[in-house]
């Protein structure tokens, strides 16, 4: 219990001096007590009135021969309160109630309320926001390390919702400042450094921590600029990205953006270059990019390409103008011109900056294992850039395997790559094998698709379902090939499978059709001779009206020797036609046509030859015949 001894010394420091109450005449006797969390303990008597006694300390000892007290329950009740607060002191604060602590000592911004929201006010106990000296016992423990790490969660969050408000200001909405600032771990930071730093200076000594965060956001201008790169077609995540690779130095994303735009590089790309052209690409100086711009121009790269060249290469960027000349030269070493050169650039650019020098080496001495010296390889390269862009185990050496089994050797490889180098670009297991399988169920042996495909190598670039099998299913059911030849017609005739049906395939079949040809026949006459689709009817017509009214040959002559369409009407039918009529000789269409000049001409003078015997010894036998007939009427005169 509380004694009130009637000496009339000052009362302790720790106990405040008794207050009237106004709410009635009696007069009450308030207590106030310090505690540990530093909050007021209060307890209130209706007493009648009398002179103020000095109160003792809650933890003086009371005296038994005190013969009047106050209120019994109201000093129960603040002797209760002061035990557990001397209690709560003495004992060790939940680590709980330490977070909840702190982030109400960091947070003091109140919760947005909205029309018609209930808003709960908080109590008296968390209001009263005890020091945080109070927590900390002054040692370093885990515990603590994870108070710091909290306090530090709660300041970065503290700094989001600043920058949130800053970007609404700027005119933004509520989902793209959200998105936006997920994007930016690293700017946040930087403010809440920078925030923090700015602590040390005087006008700012007395500042709050979001005063400071408020005048570094806006000290660095990044809601305009992020305005202004959003008005240049990047989105926000890579608007996050490039702040944060600036580290602070917002203002050189706008000096290389606006360079990017003197080289034609396209809004929509400029997040990506700057990406892509290294960490240290913001830290360059123009003029060096200047340089290495001015030097892929005088090599054949002309300006206005240069925009296209980045945007798919921004390594180019990354390099220093030594190592830009040494890959250029790289290049020109192998006979390219300027003019290739430029055009390999454009047509793949990655040939250039994308690949080290030891890989381009190795594709380089690969690719001259097939033959090809390094002239030839340097042709190859500027038509076909792409090839750089293979890997040696992963793509060429399982074709190779797969080709060599195929039956295909080093000079077909060669043929391959000189003719159609996309073929070594394709995926080997998802384009070149299916194909191959069909060929195989068609009823194409190994060695003669091998053979195809030597022949012509385009065949392995056509789609299967889009061009291979309409072209197979249309001719054995529209041109009339049996299915027992339908694998003899796409090995000698590949080039078929790479027509177009309806410019092609069908208005030629229709043109054999109206000539009286059957469509039993004139599948046995693609059998016999593939090519016969390809021609177009304005070299058809001309040959077939010169058979027929010059040459007067029947239908059946064409159809034993299809191949007549394939030769020149001037350089070889016409001439060769003549000389037979000029000897009174007659052959047959794949006699008179299916030979050199010398052969032809040996077979005609043969044919004279015989010709000539022919016609001697028939005279020779009219001669006897007419001897014999004028002796026989002499001796039937000498009779008579």
């Amino acid at each position: 219990m509380l004694s009130f001894p009637h000496s009339h010394h000052s009362p302790p420091n720790h106990v405040s001096r008794l207050l009237p109450l106004r709410r009635n005449p009696n007069f009450a006797t308030v207590l106030h007590l310090s505690s540990a969390t530093s909050s007021p303990i209060s307890a209130s008597s209706a007493v009648p009135h009398r002179q103020q006694e000095p109160v003792q300390p809650p933890d003086t000892a009371i005296s038994e021969d005190t013969l009047r007290k106050h209120n019994a329950k109201s000093i129960a009740l603040v002797l209760h309160r002061s035990e557990n607060a001397n209690q709560l002191h003495q004992e060790a604060v939940p680590e709980e109630e330490k977070l909840r602590i702190l982030e109400m000592s960091l947070v003091t911004k109140r919760t947005p309320q909205f029309p018609g929201s209930i808003y709960i006010q908080p109590s008296q106990s968390e209001t009263s926001k005890p020091p945080l000296a109070n927590i900390f016992d002054g040692e370093c423990d885990e515990g603590d390390d994870e108070m710091i790490m909290r306090a530090l969660e709660i300041r970065r969050n503290v700094t989001v919702e600043i920058f949130k408000e800053a970007m609404q200001k700027g005119k933004f909405g509520i989902t793209y400042s959200n998105n936006l600032a997920s994007r930016l771990p690293d700017f946040i930071d930087y403010v809440m450094i920078e925030a923090a730093s700015m602590k040390r200076l005087p006008e700012f000594s007395h500042s709050t921590f979001n005063a400071r965060a408020k005048t570094v956001i806006q000290d660095s201008n990044v809601v305009p600029l992020i305005r202004w790169l959003k008005h240049n077609s990047l989105s926000y995540p890579r608007i996050g990205k490039l702040i944060c690779m600036s580290r602070g130095k917002l203002e050189t994303i706008k000096l290389l953006v606006e360079w990017l735009k003197t080289i034609h590089v396209k809004g929509e790309f400029f997040g990506f270059v700057i990406m892509k052209a290294g960490e240290d690409i913001l830290e360059r100086h123009i003029e060096e990019l200047d340089e290495i711009v001015q030097y892929l121009e005088n090599n054949g790269v002309r300006r206005d390409w240069m925009g296209a060249v980045m945007s798919r290469c921004p390594q180019l960027l990354s390099y220093n103008i030594e190592e830009v000349k040494t890959r250029v030269g790289f290049y020109l070493d192998m006979g390219m011109n300027e003019k290739d050169f430029g055009t390999m650039v454009f047509d793949y650019p990655k040939a250039l900056g994308y690949f080290t020098l030891e890989e381009m080496n190795e594709k380089v001495i690969y690719l001259k294992e097939f033959g090809l010296n390094h002239e030839e390889v340097g042709r190859l390269l500027a038509f076909k850039p792409q090839l750089m862009g293979c890997s040696i185990e992963e793509r060429w050496k399982p074709l190779v395997k797969y080709l060599y089994y195929l039956g295909v050797g080093r000079d077909g490889m060669r043929r391959m790559l000189i003719i159609k180098p996309m073929v070594f670009c394709v995926d080997l297991e998802k384009t070149i094998v299916p194909k191959v399988r069909f060929f195989q169920d068609i009823g194409i042996r190994d060695y003669a698709i091998g053979n195809m495909l030597a022949k012509f190598p385009p065949l392995l670039t056509y789609s299967l379902y889009k061009k291979i099998r309409p072209v197979v299913i249309f001719l054995m059911t529209k041109a009339g090939v049996s299915r027992k030849d339908i694998a003899k017609v796409i090995a000698l005739g590949p080039e078929l499978l790479g027509c177009s049906i309806v410019h092609k395939l069908e208005v030629n079949v229709k043109y054999f059709l109206s000539l009286g040809i059957p469509l039993g026949i004139l599948g046995e006459m693609i059998a016999d001779f593939p090519m016969l689709l390809r021609y177009n009817i304005d070299v058809l017509r001309p040959k077939y009206r010169y058979l027929r009214r010059t040459m007067v040959r029947p239908l059946k002559d064409l159809i034993e020797f299809p191949r007549f369409f394939s030769y020149s009407l001037d350089d070889r039918i016409v001439p060769r036609h003549r000389a037979v009529v000029e000897k009174r000789v007659n052959f047959k269409l794949r006699y008179m046509l299916a030979s050199s000049d010398e052969e032809f001409a040996k077979r005609v003078e043969a044919a004279v030859e015989r010709r000539t015997r022919f016609e001697s010894g028939v005279m020779a036998m009219g001669d006897t015949d007419a001897l014999s007939g004028s002796q026989t009427t002499n001796d039937s005169l000498a009779q008579g």
